[in-house]
């Protein structure tokens, strides 16, 4: 082996990163990557470079739009709460270069989102609510804390099956009453929550999810994962269930109920009617 070989391996196995290693030794990248690229850096390191882009993205953020007077409150560690928000902002929300969004018919869920929001962000968003369709509108109008949320909703995804079950709970609260339904109609005999999603790799992640509470899912076609059966709708009842106050749209033209029931109340309905 020859001795430059030698040495980025050893360099490697230091956890230093390809740019490191070709400062080190004044080789060029194509050079370097060609000996370690079998070799993987450390999650911590990979963490480190994560957090590193994050400040990255929010100084660049700053110099092209100006530092904002209005600070923010970085966290790094997951919790049940921060789950929630962020799960919250992924599923029904806005994440652009400049500001973070949530968009809901429910005003349970807009206060919840407020109230979550302010652990991160201590000021007031801008409130806007459609008067056609009845959805209410949050924005949050920092490009800081912009950029800081949306690299954590990446992270989020990708570290969500190593957290507890207590935040992956948390993540599935979100997912299903942000994008998910209770399909309840007794004169076709069909019983089952749904949830929506274009990004198919979610719909995967949810099932996996699913599963790891003991309650069986399947994907369907290009954006959807359903849950049926009486023990799987009853385990997702009690593991999950819709949050009080999350309702149906009573008002649409193809409702059944004509009224705007809460979902855990069809879910327990649905439950119920088994023989």
């Amino acid at each position: 082996m020859n001795v430059f070989k030698q040495q980025c391996i050893e360099l490697r196995k230091q956890d230093h990163t390809l740019l490191e290693i070709m400062a080190l030794t004044s080789r060029s990248k194509s050079s370097v990557y060609f000996h370690i690229q079998s070799i993987p850096l450390s999650e911590k390191k990979r963490k480190e470079i994560s957090e590193a882009n994050v400040q990255r993205a929010i100084t660049i953020a700053r110099a092209r739009k100006g530092i904002s007077a209005r600070s923010f409150i970085p966290f790094v560690h997951w919790d049940k709460d921060i789950v929630l928000l962020v799960a919250h902002l992924l599923f029904d929300g806005e994440l652009s270069n400049t500001r973070c969004a949530y968009n809901n018919r429910s005003m349970t869920l807009i206060a919840r989102v407020e109230k979550l929001m302010r652990r991160v962000y201590i000021y007031e968003p801008k409130r806007y609510t459609d008067t056609g369709s009845g959805v209410h509108k949050l924005y949050y109008h920092n490009v800081a804390l912009a950029a800081f949320i949306k690299e954590k909703a990446l992270l989020l995804l990708k570290e969500i099956l190593l957290l507890s079950r207590s935040c992956q709970r948390e993540f599935l609260r979100a997912f299903f009453d942000d994008e998910g339904c209770m399909d309840f109609r007794p004169q076709r005999n069909l019983r089952r929550v749904r949830g929506y999603q274009k990004n198919r790799e979610i719909l995967f992640l949810v099932q996996k999810l699913l599963h790891n509470l003991g309650i069986e899912a399947t994907v369907q076609g290009k954006n959807e994962v359903v849950i049926r059966g009486r023990e799987n709708l009853l385990r997702f009842q009690e593991e999950i269930n819709f949050s009080a106050g999350v309702r149906i749209n009573g008002k649409r033209s193809n409702s059944i109920w004509k009224k705007s029931l809460e979902k855990r109340e069809l879910l327990r309905r649905a439950i119920d009617s088994f023989a």
